[in-house]
């Protein structure tokens, strides 16, 4: 029996496909997924809007339902992949979380982390940004161009 291994690109896609939802939703479309063992566990999207809770950023969905469905707070053999590099409140809950690596799609240079500072993270946590950068920053774009017409 012959194990598929998916790439970063495979899972952003499947990350794409939430920031979709959150996009057809009328939310800010970022997408996320929580993958353990080369299995989506967990999928999520920007619910803000929806839940009027500024706290319900894909991420934080995610980490809930990853925790939810492994049965604990820790998510140290889990890979999060989310189309927008994680603000600070994400990252902290990241960090509490233990993530062992994150990889984003594009960069945010107003709200991300690294913004101000790189050690908000697990000091473990492995990142790898620039995934699908272009895919993951025209769908941003594209949904606040709209919002300005």
């Amino acid at each position: 029996m012959t194990l598929t291994v998916f790439s970063d690109d495979h899972f952003m896609r499947e990350a794409l496909k939430e920031a979709q939802r959150a996009f057809d939703a009328d939310e800010v479309p970022v997408g996320a997924v929580i993958v353990c063992k080369n299995q989506v566990i967990a999928r999520a999207h920007n619910y803000t809007e929806r839940l009027t809770d500024v706290a319900a950023h894909a991420e934080m969905q995610a980490i809930t339902a990853a925790a939810s469905h492994l049965g604990g707070k820790y998510l140290d053999e889990c890979t999060l992949y989310v189309t927008l590099e994680p603000c600070v409140m994400c990252a902290g809950a990241l960090q509490w979380a233990q993530v062992g690596k994150i990889v984003f799609g594009a960069s945010d240079p107003k709200r991300g982390y690294a913004r101000l500072q790189d050690k908000v993270l697990h000091p473990k946590t492995e990142v790898v940004g620039g995934i699908l950068e272009k895919e993951c920053g025209e769908i941003i774009r594209k949904f606040f161009q709209e919002k300005r017409m």
